[in-house]
């Protein structure tokens, strides 16, 4: 494959081969019109390579690959046992070259490598790892209904099911996805965000050599409104999962409706993070900055709407204001000081800006940051500074709608109530915490708050083995956990005739 293939060499001197074509049936093929997506260091806006870009031609050899694949015997009545000795393969091959795979997730999307390293890549192998155990126990059970009736159900895979991953954590989103999927059966096309097309492909040759059957899982580059849009309508393709903004998957929804597809969503947000006046106030600013300025604030679920109960207001802003400038330190992510990278293109970069704007326009009180970071190397780079908005009402822009950068708004309530009012006062609804030392407090406002998951205490400590998912605009169904195999089975039910003659 050497036409399909480049050497790199990274920022942090890692040499490693990057395929740039297309892998359909565990080969490396090059895309029908030869159109190419480049990839763009986000650090200093410099190229790092192309790769091959996907046309709806090319989707479909991917589905015939991953149908072909799913009828197969081979796949499709091996052990269960052995699958999940496939994806434990697969989890210590991305162990083995964990790396390789952080060092170009960092390059490609500017993530700091320690977390990229030791926080995106533990999770990718500790999710395959996790539904391994699960593939040889995924159980239909008998139903009892009287003698006269045998009643029992089996738990079939789905088929081909297509999946698109997103930009901002494209090993971690994979690994969501084909887990459960893999695990179940089913065969896989995989489109990956044109924004960060480079990791998944390295990825996609430890797919091969962990021995997964060819079509089994088929990964494509493209552009959403290409191959995005073909994955979606394709007649061959009978479940779509997909992560990233509201308004695409609102499409994607459209799209799926040709032939009913079974769907997956996990679209936008803007959790809020409530702080009560007895809450312990270090903990609740240590958690809240966690929640919204890491990853760049590139987090569906980052907590952007913190409400502090009004006596504490003041105090809690400046702590706030303290903690982001001693912690976030905007800088090269390969830096171990660093803790902010760069946006992860320039159009995400120019949406934060424009909402820096937005705020200020419309009255809020530009509190910290608020303007283009320059400070790294020679000025390039998509670096925005860390940005606080206080005094903010719940019409404005910046109280409304997702941000997805590092930039954080601060309303105050009055009351449990008050609280409750503005937290739900969204289209939203996925993530959101709640800071208090009132256990009844917490529990009581963790049923009446609107959203797919609450955090008592903390913020963004999510875990592949806990549901994952929101409601309202924030999606639908669930990944993760054992609720992520519903989303990849199908409920059979058998009646067998013991008795009731006519």
């Amino acid at each position: 494959m050497s036409h399909l293939s480049v050497e790199l060499t990274a920022p942090n001197g890692k040499k490693y081969t990057q395929p740039t074509g297309l892998f359909i049936n565990n080969e490396w093929v090059a895309s029908s019109k030869g159109n190419k997506i480049t990839s763009i260091n986000p650090t200093d806006e410099s190229e790092i390579a192309q790769v091959h870009a996907a046309e709806p031609e090319d989707v479909d050899k991917a589905v015939e690959a991953a149908r072909a694949a799913f009828n197969n015997p081979t796949w499709r009545d091996m052990a269960p046992s052995d699958r999940g000795d496939l994806l434990y393969k697969l989890s210590q091959l991305v162990e083995q070259n964990k790396e390789v795979l952080a060092t170009i997730e960092t390059w490609d999307n500017g993530k700091p490598y320690q977390v990229a390293l030791n926080e995106d890549l533990a999770e990718v192998s500790g999710c395959l790892k996790y539904y391994a155990g699960y593939a040889d126990k995924v159980h239909g059970q008998v139903i009892d209904t009287g003698p006269n009736k045998l009643a029992y159900t089996i738990r079939e895979p789905l088929g081909v099911c297509g999946q698109i991953i997103p930009w901002n954590y494209p090993l971690g989103m994979a690994a969501w996805k084909l887990g459960p999927a893999l695990a179940c059966g089913n065969t896989i096309v995989m489109k990956a965000a044109e924004q960060t097309p480079l990791s998944i492909l390295v990825f996609a040759n430890l797919i091969k050599e962990a021995g997964f059957p060819p079509g089994v899982v088929n990964i494509l580059n493209g552009h959403g409104r290409i191959a995005g849009a073909a994955i979606a309508q394709h007649l061959g393709i009978d479940k779509v999962a997909f992560t990233g903004s509201t308004a695409t998957g609102k499409e994607i929804m459209k799209s799926a409706s040709v032939n009913m597809k079974n769907i997956t969503l996990e679209t936008g947000g803007k959790s809020p993070l409530l702080v009560f006046d007895d809450a312990d106030m270090d903990q609740a600013i240590k958690w809240s900055h966690a929640g919204i300025m890491s990853n760049m604030g590139q987090i569906c679920t980052a907590t952007s709407r913190i409400l502090v109960q009004e006596g504490i207001y003041d105090k809690f802003v400046e702590a706030f204001k303290k903690q982001v400038s001693e912690v976030s330190k905007v800088g090269d992510p390969f830096s171990d000081e660093t803790f902010q990278g760069p946006q992860v293109t320039k159009a995400q970069y120019e949406k934060v800006l424009n909402y820096i704007e937005a705020g200020k326009s419309d009255g809020a009180t530009l509190a910290m940051g608020g303007e283009a970071y320059k400070n790294v190397g020679e000025g390039k780079g998509f670096f925005v500074s860390p940005t606080v908005f206080t005094n903010v009402k719940s019409n404005m822009r910046v109280f409304r709608e997702e941000v997805f950068g590092p930039f954080v708004v601060i309303v105050s309530f009055k009351d449990e109530e008050d609280a409750l009012q503005k937290a739900n006062d969204t289209t939203y609804g996925l993530g959101s915490a709640i800071f208090t030392k009132d256990i009844v407090r917490a529990h009581k406002l963790a049923r009446r708050i609107e959203a797919g998951m609450v955090w008592i205490n903390s913020s963004q400590d999510s875990d592949f083995r806990i549901p994952f998912g929101g409601v309202k605009q924030s999606g639908i169904g669930r990944e993760l956990g054992e609720a992520g195999l519903d989303a990849y089975t199908n409920k059979k039910a058998v009646h067998v005739n013991l008795g009731t003659w006519l």
